[in-house]
């Protein structure tokens, strides 16, 4: 693997990448060198500079992965990476706990005017009644965006004993439940009720300017606001007015409409508290902005699912964690359709049971998509561009949830419809870990997926098993474990053998020949 490092990150990053791959540190390259260069690697890690668009993207047959080492991805081209099957990483957990701590102290700081009364002392001057503050006790705080950054914040106000309100359209109300925060439907609920106001969304077309002039008229007059996300979702000039007019009583500022920041007006008020886009700028969140970044492009190269991924549907890492194994799962489903199946596939329909009814799943389409496309394109296939590719081939793709009860407490059900004929999979996961295969074309089962697997179906008449065993035995080839399912006593069953090493074409031959054995197929998971 070869990595090109544009842009400086921690050495701790450094150190993990040089462990597994080729590593060529070139900061401040110029574009034409890179453009000239990048046909080279397998990665590139940026912050903030670098701009990586279709250009760069063009000039890059053997690039997988781009890691942004941060949050923000501005400068990056996701709808052309996307197209070009590179996966896009950041760090967006990182600095959270940085941005969350930050966000307090500005909160605090803009309660108590703790600079305000530091720059007083070191003028020479003594008082503190001009200083006059408030408390959080006991009062509503506001949070736009309950994401990463917003619930963090949440659960470390509660501490302080105030009622959390929160506002996000996009966040299911299980979340809210979570984090303790009372959901308000619409922003304007949230901008009557709350004493103290801090948002944490992204800078979106939707969230730019979305505090403005009409919105601070509908505030608690003397409300405290904080902006430790981005700048431009409170509309600055009219911020500067309600500031002065005394609507906002204070505000403590990270971010602004434009970076860097020099005589903004903002700064001129003595009721605003601000720093420079400093809410990363911690020890612990630039090491783990280095080691994140790392690790996500690193489990790229080596194939794997990582939280950071930008152009894939968001999972924090707890959530991926837990949807890990039945993600695996829906993979080796898709892989196992074309060597069971022939011909193309029309439409897909994932339907998720149980307990996975309340979860996001989507990741659980994409990888199944995955596993499908595969086993029958040459070109590269990934967690990134299996959708679009599966949509360039004209297959229909339903997800469909269902609460109801079900044989097990969470079960993942594929249909997949043919040119002449639906198959239906099956499968769910035991304890934390163990995948199950329960449905296979109609036949119930207990299978465990295996790396090599035989797929037998035959007349259910007694001699069936222990003709395919000694026959694999003859081939010196090892049968782990062995299950049947059959459809009603005397019809057609299916023998799914667990074997060691690959089973050949002559033995698939020989065994298709068998009198009894309606087909052999080998699967390769």
């Amino acid at each position: 693997m070869k990595i090109i490092v544009t842009e400086p990150i921690a050495d701790q990053g450094i150190e993990c990448l040089k462990r597994e791959a080729e590593i060529d540190l070139r900061y401040g390259i110029k574009r034409a060198d890179l453009l000239e260069c990048i046909k080279d690697y397998d990665a590139i890690i940026i912050r903030s500079a670098v701009q990586v668009d279709e250009e760069l993207l063009a000039h890059a047959p053997r690039l997988k992965a781009v890691g942004r080492a941060g949050n923000g991805i501005d400068n990056i081209d996701i709808e052309s990476a996307t197209r070009h099957g590179v996966v896009v990483v950041n760090s967006p957990e990182a600095n959270s706990i940085s941005a969350a701590e930050l966000t307090i102290g500005l909160l605090l700081a803009a309660c108590r005017n703790i600079p305000q009364a530091t720059a007083f002392l070191r003028a020479g001057n003594w008082g503190r009644q001009q200083f006059e503050g408030v408390e959080l006790f006991n009062k509503t705080v506001g949070i736009i965006g309950l994401g990463r950054i917003g619930a963090l914040v949440a659960t470390r106000l509660q501490s302080f004993g105030m009622r959390v309100i929160a506002y996000d359209p996009y966040i299911a109300e299980e979340r809210f439940r979570r984090y303790g925060a009372e959901r308000k439907e619409q922003l304007a609920d949230l901008l009557r009720e709350a004493d103290f106001i801090t948002v944490h969304t992204p800078k979106t077309e939707e969230t730019y300017g979305m505090i403005g002039e009409a919105e601070l008229k509908l505030v608690k007059p003397g409300v405290r606001i904080v902006n430790c996300a981005r700048g431009g979702i409170y509309n600055e000039h009219a911020l500067y007015d309600a500031l002065q007019a005394g609507t906002v009583a204070g505000a403590g500022l990270d971010v602004f409409d434009t970076e860097p920041s020099y005589n903004n007006p903002l700064f001129g008020l003595p009721n605003v508290v601000m720093t420079a886009h400093m809410g990363a700028t911690t020890v612990e969140a630039q090491n783990n902005v280095g080691i994140s970044v790392a690790q996500s492009v690193l489990g790229v190269l080596r194939g794997e699912l990582v939280a950071g991924a930008v152009n894939l549907p968001s999972l924090p890492t707890q959530e991926l964690q837990a949807m890990r194994p039945y993600i695996d799962l829906a993979e080796k489903f898709g892989k196992l359709y074309h060597q069971l199946h022939s011909g193309p596939v029309r439409e897909v329909e994932i339907i998720c049971s149980g307990e996975m009814a309340e979860r996001d799943t989507r990741m659980i389409t994409v990888a199944f998509l995955k596993g499908l496309l595969e086993t029958i394109l040459k070109d590269r296939v990934n967690y990134v561009n299996a959708l679009l590719l599966a949509e360039s081939r004209g297959i229909r793709i339903v997800e469909s949830k269902n609460k109801g009860q079900e044989d097990y407490p969470n079960l993942v059900r594929f249909r997949i419809a043919g040119e002449k004929e639906t198959t239906v999979f099956a499968g769910t996961v035991f304890g934390r870990e163990e995948q199950k295969m329960v449905e296979i074309s109609g036949y119930k089962v207990d299978v465990n997926p295996s790396r090599y697997m035989l797929f037998v179906e035959n007349l259910d008449q007694p001699g069936m098993i222990g003709m395919v065993g000694t026959t694999l035995g003859e081939y010196r080839i090892n049968i782990a474990t062995m299950q049947v399912g059959r459809l009603h006593v005397g019809s057609r069953a299916l023998m799914i053998l667990n074997v060691d090493n690959p089973v050949g074409a002559r033995e698939i031959e020989e065994l298709r020949r068998m009198n009894g054995i309606v087909g052999a197929k080998f699967v390769k998971l």
